[in-house]
């Protein structure tokens, strides 16, 4: 099962999304950075998908600049390079799991862990 995060580009600090002030968010062309960044990326028509020691990211190709972008991880180790570009361009990330930012000064706070119960909680394992 695939942990769905968002990147979210905006002048405004978002604590919660319930708070998200849409006239903060910036128009950016995540895809490009993130084929600047990565050098192993699947290409099939507008998917693409990053294979990573040990994960893979899985998005589709946007035609425009997005104030926001919504991507699938496999594997814990693509939170932590996706933090790095998040921390040179200035962006956000949203875990949609368990409902909350990431924190990309200890995404272990509540980053791949919390994903894991979460799993847990849905697939009803105990």
């Amino acid at each position: 099962m695939s942990w769905d995060i968002v990147l979210f580009n905006s002048r405004q600090k978002i604590e919660t999304i319930e708070d998200l002030n849409e006239d903060c968010l910036e128009p950016t062309d995540f895809c490009s950075a993130l084929e600047q960044h990565f050098n192993k990326i699947v290409v099939k028509e507008n998917h693409r998908e990053i294979k990573g020691a040990d994960f893979s990211i899985d998005y589709f190709l946007d035609e425009e600049p997005v104030s926001n972008k919504m991507i699938s991880l496999y594997g814990e180790n693509g939170l932590y390079e996706l933090v790095l570009l998040a921390k040179k361009y200035n962006w956000q990330i949203f875990d949609t799991g368990i409902g909350q930012m990431l924190d990309l000064e200890n995404p272990s706070k509540n980053g791949y862990k919390s994903f894991q119960n979460y799993l847990k909680q849905v697939l009803g394992d105990k």
